[in-house]
């Protein structure tokens, strides 16, 4: 007994582009219009022609935008160069351009084959698109954080997916989101006819799927099956019966009618006949079946050539009927590397593999898990030898934060990441910590480490060399512990030195937090070192900024400078000459007579000019005086010494 599916071989959308092209004669396609190699040698006859890039396209020559659909950019390098084209993009291809266009800034899920040309093309058409391949990938992809599932997603699919596949990672996602929309996009005819083929599987003892391999929709009919499945393009390949008395037959949607019945006729003659003998050159479906198959497993170690890079992916030649890709996220656990510098096509790589999927014929690859699996052994030998490593803080929880030390995470408790107790853990975040791993369950998958017992411990290193080596005069580049009233406290690398308020600055302070704050880096110099109290005075302003010794090659004793008035005694008013030089104006030197109180004469913050009276270069004092300029000098005469001594006091000379 043979059934064929009914809705089995070309679709309405197919069928399109196949009629649209051949009227289109003489024309080319941008790849195969469909994915049957005999359909494609027959459009060839009649002059559909089939090129690779825009580059290829003769002058003046028609072009048929295949059914899978083309990005906008084509269009528009189309209209550009004034190429004529027909638009032959399936119906339902295009709504999902038109639904995911519409979406604006949502962010677009996938589901798909990523090397498929219609996910290529709707890609394209978002504006910002994640494509996954099944339930697994995505799971995978939410639970690392690639997915953030409290924004606005919109999950979309190719229209040849499996409805199970769909539905799996629709009620995942539905129980993952805050803000999901669903578009089910998949073909009705293509769902219709994955219903139609499993149930026909559940009948017969073998299922005949006609088509080519490199058709989408013809390995997801493969994927529906319960019973036994071979493969056949048709032709001279189609397989012997050997036996078997009730047989199935159903075909993708790029599958002509005519190659379907070819199949149809040749099982009706194979089971037709009456073999005497069976010879070892015949197979059963069994076999067949089994043939079909490939020795991949999740978690083999395998190794190929790199035969292409993509901005997504990297293509990797197994030897195999198996696209094999590894996605630039899964290239290495270190963000933004730089694949253009590590690999080139015909490289060989070493890989672990993540997923086999024989249906789609592809196999997902991870370098990274392959380096994250040799990384647990490290990771374990770690906690053993008690050897520090490192790692980038990549998550914060309520418990404290995780770190990746190359691919695996290993948490560290709130406790144990030397934080101060109110500090936010997201300090660390993106930080480059070392630790010491304290437990390591690879059972459970259970790793815990300690930054803090790893800073202590090289704390108390540095600490013991800088009170070995310190000494008078040494610099240090230190942070800004805390501030006191009379200075600031310094680490200069696990020992805390004080800088006193008079050595921070030349400038007049009130208080160091007029100049400083806590963890402000601070160069500092060795005032002077007591290692039996364990004390360190320390100085960061610098000698040669003494502005007392820019004061001195400035101004002389008898100069007249403008001074600003910076706080007044009941002395008299200090009076800034320069920054970090003040003088002070006696309050017998602030006017021409006599004042009872500064505040009478002057104010703070005003400008006087004076003249310099004296300088005081031991004590490091400046007298100013104000009087001193409204004092006539005596006028010149030819009288004597006495004489004018006498004149001054009033007296005639006799």
């Amino acid at each position: 007994m043979i059934e064929t599916v009914p809705s089995a071989g070309f679709c309405y959308g197919v069928a399109r582009a196949v009629r649209l092209a051949a009227e289109a004669a003489p024309c080319y396609t941008l790849g195969p219009l469909i994915h049957n190699k005999r359909a494609v040698a027959e459009l060839a006859q009649k002059d559909v022609r089939v090129i690779q890039t825009l580059d290829e396209l003769p002058e003046g020559a028609t072009l048929v935008i295949r059914s899978h659909g083309a990005p906008p950019e084509l269009y528009q390098t189309l209209e550009e160069r004034g190429v004529r084209f027909v638009d032959a993009t399936c119906r339902d291809v295009k709504r999902i351009h038109d639904l995911v266009t519409a979406e604006g800034d949502r962010t677009i899920l996938l589901l798909g084959d990523r090397a498929h040309p219609e996910i290529r093309a709707t890609a394209a058409w978002c504006r910002t698109c994640l494509v996954f391949s099944g339930l697994e990938e995505l799971r995978y992809l939410v639970n690392n954080g690639k997915i953030d599932t409290g924004l606005p997603l919109t999950l979309a699919a190719q229209t040849t997916s499996r409805r199970a596949v769909w539905d799996e990672c629709r009620f995942f996602l539905k129980k993952q989101c805050t803000n999901l929309k669903i578009l089910d996009t998949i073909c009705r005819t293509t769902d219709m006819r994955q219903r139609d083929t499993a149930a026909l599987s559940r009948r017969v003892d073998v299922m005949v799927v006609v088509g080519d391999s490199a058709s989408a929709n013809t390995r997801h009919l493969a994927s529906v099956c319960e019973c036994p499945v071979v493969f056949t393009e048709g032709g001279s390949r189609v397989p012997r019966a050997a036996g078997q008395t009730r047989i199935g037959i159903t075909a993708g949607a790029s599958t002509p009618s005519a190659i379907i019945e070819e199949v149809v006729f040749a099982m009706t003659e194979e089971m037709n006949k009456t073999l005497e003998t069976q010879g070892s050159e015949d197979v059963s479906f069994e076999e067949l079946f089994e043939s079909t198959l490939r020795p991949l497993h999740t978690g083999d170690k395998v190794s190929g050539v790199i035969t292409g890079i993509s901005p997504t992916d990297i293509q990797v030649d197994l030897g195999s009927k198996h696209a094999a890709y590894i996605p630039l996220d899964e290239l290495s656990y270190d963000a933004g590397v730089d694949v253009a510098a590590l690999y080139k096509v015909g490289d060989e790589i070493e890989t672990y593999v993540m997923r086999v999927n024989d249906v789609e014929g592809t196999v997902m690859l991870s370098k990274r898990r392959l380096d994250t699996v040799k990384s647990w052994e490290d990771v374990e030998a770690a906690q053993d030898t008690r050897a520090v490593l490192e790692g980038t803080v990549v998550e914060e929880n309520k418990g404290g934060v995780v770190v990746s030390v190359k691919g695996v995470r290993v948490f560290i408790p709130a406790s144990q990441t030397g934080l101060p107790k109110d500090a936010p853990m997201s300090d660390l975040l993106k930080q480059k910590v070392r630790l010491r791993i304290t437990e390591f369950q690879r059972s459970r998958r259970r790793v815990v480490g300690s930054i803090r017992s790893v800073s202590q411990e090289e704390r108390r290193a540095r600490s013991e060399e800088i009170w070995n080596n310190a000494e008078p005069g040494k610099e240090y580049n230190g942070v800004v512990k805390s501030l006191t009233s009379y200075g600031a406290f310094v680490d200069i690398g696990g020992v805390d030195g004080l800088v006193h308020l008079s050595e921070l600055s030349w400038k007049r302070l009130k208080a160091p937090s007029d100049m400083l704050k806590v963890g402000d880096p601070l160069t500092v110099t060795v005032i002077s070192v007591d290692k039996e109290n364990r004390r360190i005075s320390l100085r960061h302003r610098k000698p040669e900024d003494d502005p007392w010794l820019k004061f001195n090659s400035t101004y002389r004793k008898g100069d007249v400078v403008s001074v600003t008035v910076n706080k007044l005694m009941q002395f008299g008013a200090f009076a800034e000459v320069m920054p970090g030089v003040d003088g002070l104006i006696h309050i017998s030197q602030l006017a021409d007579h006599r004042v009872t109180k500064p505040s009478d004469v002057v104010s703070e913050g005003d400008t006087l000019d004076v003249m310099i009276t004296d300088i005081d270069q031991s004590r490091k004092k400046i007298s100013l005086s104000v009087r001193a300029l409204n004092v006539k000098e005596p006028e010149e005469t030819d009288a004597g010494p006495d004489e004018i001594v006498a004149i001054a006091s009033g007296t005639e000379t006799l």
